[in-house]
């Protein structure tokens, strides 16, 4: 909503663009809504502000400073639905509830308000500082968390911990989690982001806020703020479950929670702590063995790249590289290689850290560098082992890169994965950190470079006119432009308001064919590499992206976010 607002301030002249801008980028640093930056740095009065909402919505303003709230009424809504929406109960007449919202267009929140009270729910618009301001009146923050905490569970809501902490000081861990209200919170955050389909929760701790968002395809979305009083418990509670040390709080640690949900789902977090300037920063990656997507045709491979790499990864022996940044996918790809090739005549290992996903039939090691395991203890390791097949987590250094490529050349089929920008680049990376040309031209099968864009809501996506510069900039051939149609979500309940629901990988394979192996020999560069392996048929990523552009599958913001042109 920020920059559809800000625009619309700008159109009808109560802000100039260099304003939005200044508020935008204030926004960004304190995590307010633009209005509220809007009205801080002094550019737009609060009345003009809520004015200006209310006959852009075409609902009613109201000054809550100036009427006084039925406690039966604050009593229909939650406070944690209250905190979470920054929604006020106003008065209850009939059938139909009255709330103050600063942001009317929040349908999530409406929904949830009417499912909540089974009213109708009317709508006044009002600023969020106001807002902030009642809710701290009419809502104690302590009593009022604690009574909500405290009530009946839901099946849904009931979590318990698989493998509690053997050796956790009693004392401390009574300390922590002796509030009925801190276990209930903590859970709820968990069981919320499930159902939103998070991959990550980050409990983050400021000087005057207490932060708590949700990474939901890719992008990180503000949850909730919960009382600041409550901060030193919540992260204590998560340090609990996870088995750390809640007496340590100078150093980052790592742990993993094992949850049980409901009868029959489990559910595991990869737990880290982090010590910042106002206390510790807890970040947990959420890992759904259950949405684990080990079908390779429903990754986002197109047909040809996809026959390509089920080649590499079938044959008996060399080197299969995925390569990309963090939280690209690239363990979900090669996990479901694995799963392809897990049978039960192969003897498969993997050296991983972390260990994400647990895979019957495959035997997964996890490193503890502090103990002298990495990974290149593992796979010497390994080739003791009768291998067929070895996964490294990752090629960090020469060491392991030399045994792995050595692996290779001796019968075995090796995957791992690599930090590059795209799949011509890794030849150099395993060159640059001493691999010989020889070596690497005659081990590796296949590079695959990958990258993840959000998909388009199937439920609100509209088409969209785009000028024909742009297509052209984005790399369409002027011959294509003609005709070529691009789609986007305009948001709605099912995607949260974001207009985007899933993610899909976009793909860069090269194989490793002779006249690769002969550019690599002579020491080419990773441009002449890419040039040769286009005209041998390679799509680049922003080529895979154009693709799905021209699909309808995904937008010109992702294209540009996630590929750099050719």
């Amino acid at each position: 909503m920020s920059v559809r607002l800000g625009e619309l301030l700008v159109s009808k002249g109560l802000i100039t663009s260099k304003q939005l801008d200044a508020a935008l980028q204030e926004q960004k640093i304190s995590g307010n809504k633009l209005g509220t930056s809007l009205v801080k740095l002094g550019f737009i009065a609060e009345k003009n502000l809520v004015s200006f909402l209310s006959k852009h919505y075409g609902v009613p303003a109201i000054d809550l400073a100036e009427i006084q709230v039925d406690p039966d009424t604050i009593k229909m809504i939650p406070a944690d639905v209250v905190y979470k929406y920054q929604i006020l109960p106003i008065r209850r007449v009939g059938s139909t509830l009255r709330v103050a919202m600063s942001d009317p267009s929040n349908i999530l929140a409406i929904d949830d308000v009417k499912f909540l009270t089974s009213c109708h729910v009317e709508v006044f618009v009002s600023t969020e500082s106001a807002i902030k301001v009642a809710i701290d009146k009419y809502y104690d923050p302590s009593t009022t968390m604690a009574e909500i905490m405290s009530g009946p569970m839901g099946e849904e809501e009931r979590m318990e911990l698989l493998e509690e902490a053997e050796e956790v000081d009693v004392n401390e861990l009574q300390q922590a989690s002796e509030d009925a209200p801190v276990v209930r919170l903590v859970n709820m955050i968990l069981n919320e982001a499930i159902k939103r389909k998070a991959s990550d929760i980050h409990l983050e701790p400021y000087e005057k806020v207490f932060r708590v968002r949700l990474r939901m395809d890719g992008v990180l979305y503000d949850f909730m703020k919960p009382p600041m009083k409550m901060k030193n418990a919540i992260i204590s509670r998560a340090k609990i479950m996870a088995k750390l040390n809640i007496a340590e709080r100078r150093l980052p640690q790592d742990g993993r929670i094992k949850m049980k949900l409901g009868r029959d789902r489990e559910m595991d977090f990869r737990v880290s702590v982090l010590p910042t300037l106002f206390g510790e920063k807890v970040v947990l990656r959420l890992l759904d063995k259950s949405n684990l997507q080990l079908d390779m045709t429903k990754l986002g491979f197109e047909e040809k790249p996809l026959q390509e790499f089920k080649e590499a990864i079938h044959k008996p022996y060399g080197m299969v590289l995925v390569t990309g940044p963090t939280g690209s996918g690239k363990t979900t790809t090669l996990y479901s290689a694995l799963a392809e090739l897990n049978q039960i005549s192969e003897n498969i290992s993997t050296a991983e850290d972390p260990v994400e996903f647990n895979l019957m039939g495959i035997n997964q090691v996890q490193m503890h560098e502090e103990i002298g395991l990495s990974f290149a203890t593992a796979l010497r390791s390994f080739l003791r082992q009768d291998p067929d097949i070895i996964m490294v987590g990752e090629i960090r250094d020469f060491e392991t890169a030399e045994i792995a490529i050595k692996a290779a050349l001796t019968g075995h089929l090796v995957l791992s994965t690599l930090h590059t920008n795209d799949a011509p680049s890794t030849i150099n990376r395993l060159l640059n950190m001493g691999i010989e040309p020889f070596l690497v031209a005659s081990s590796v099968n296949l590079i695959a470079a990958q990258r993840l864009a959000r998909v388009i809501c199937e439920s609100c996506k509209q088409p969209i006119q785009i000028s024909p510069q742009m297509l052209l900039n984005l790399g369409i051939p002027p011959d294509e432009i003609q005709g070529f149609s691009c789609h986007k979500g305009t948001g709605c309940s099912a995607c949260n308001n974001t207009g985007y629901k899933g993610r899909l990988a976009l793909y860069e394979v090269l194989p490793v064919r002779e006249e690769i192996r002969e550019l690599i020999l002579q020491g080419a560069s990773a441009s002449e590499v890419k040039k040769e392996a286009m005209r041998l048929g390679m799509k680049t990523l922003r080529q895979a992206a154009l693709t799905r552009l021209k699909e309808g599958i995904t937008t010109v913001e992702e294209v540009l976010k996630a590929t750099v042109e050719d």
